[in-house]
């Protein structure tokens, strides 16, 4: 068991692998989040993953609106 100046260097050098592991993991979540997003509403600008869950969306927040091309042949 490490005492006094080896505990304290343990400790840091734990707490930075630690401080990276968490940095790193939080980035990779957000920019894969970010990257699934790939559909775009004309009309309220929300993104969705999916065109299914796109057409969705826009068949029920948008009823009046006309339905855009790439929607057409999207089975829901």
């Amino acid at each position: 068991m490490a005492r006094g100046q080896q505990k304290i260097q343990s400790q840091q050098k734990n707490a930075k692998k630690a401080a990276e592991k968490k940095k790193g993991q939080g980035a990779d979540q957000k920019t894969a989040a970010k990257a699934a997003l790939v559909h775009t509403c004309p009309v309220c600008r929300t993104q969705m993953p999916d065109p299914k869950t796109f057409k969705q969306h826009f068949e029920s927040k948008h009823p009046k609106s006309p339905m855009p091309a790439e929607l057409a042949d999207v089975q829901a």
